[in-house]
């Protein structure tokens, strides 16, 4: 089934707070807790921005997040005009739904070298991504990954290869 990706976190972060709402009620532990617990930490692991200036990559607040906030952080690794790092700010991502728009977000953290607007269109791009869920083995896809998987397989095939 193709979703977007901040609606499959916002879905499995849902889940995983009814399970601990269902916990707290029963006195009883549920393995689906952590179960929706690994499956957003490997979502956002997976595919929410790396490397480039991110190279902790993003956590999400597990604490903080909910089925209708979802919260992240992460440091940024300036370069300077000699590209050498010098220096690191540390943001946080909020993503809000939105009627209009699908999901609204903010980053907050310093506007160092006015970083911002690079981070805001690298955490949209990544959230808004269409993602496949193959529920017979538990595995996601970039649906974007995918295509270009198998325009190159198709490639090598046409080549001989």
């Amino acid at each position: 089934m193709e979703r977007k990706l901040y609606k499959v976190i916002a879905s499995s972060v849902d889940a995983r707070l009814n399970c601990l709402a269902d916990e707290a009620r029963t006195g009883k532990e549920h393995d689906w807790t952590a179960k929706h617990e690994a499956t957003v930490t490997r979502l956002v692991y997976d595919f929410m921005p790396s490397g480039s200036g991110i190279d902790g990559g993003v956590k999400i607040d597990l604490d903080k997040s909910t089925g209708d906030k979802l919260v992240f952080h992460f440091g940024y690794h300036h370069m300077n005009d000699s590209g050498m790092y010098d220096g690191r700010t540390e943001h946080t991502a909020t993503v809000k739904p939105s009627l209009a728009f699908g999901f609204m977000l903010s980053i907050s953290g310093p506007n160092r070298n006015q970083i911002k607007e690079y981070l805001h269109d690298l955490f949209s791009t990544a959230l808004d991504d269409l993602i496949d869920w193959d529920k017979t083995t538990s595995t996601y896809f970039s649906l974007s990954l995918r295509a270009a998987q198998e325009s190159f397989k198709a490639r090598e095939d046409k080549l001989g290869n």
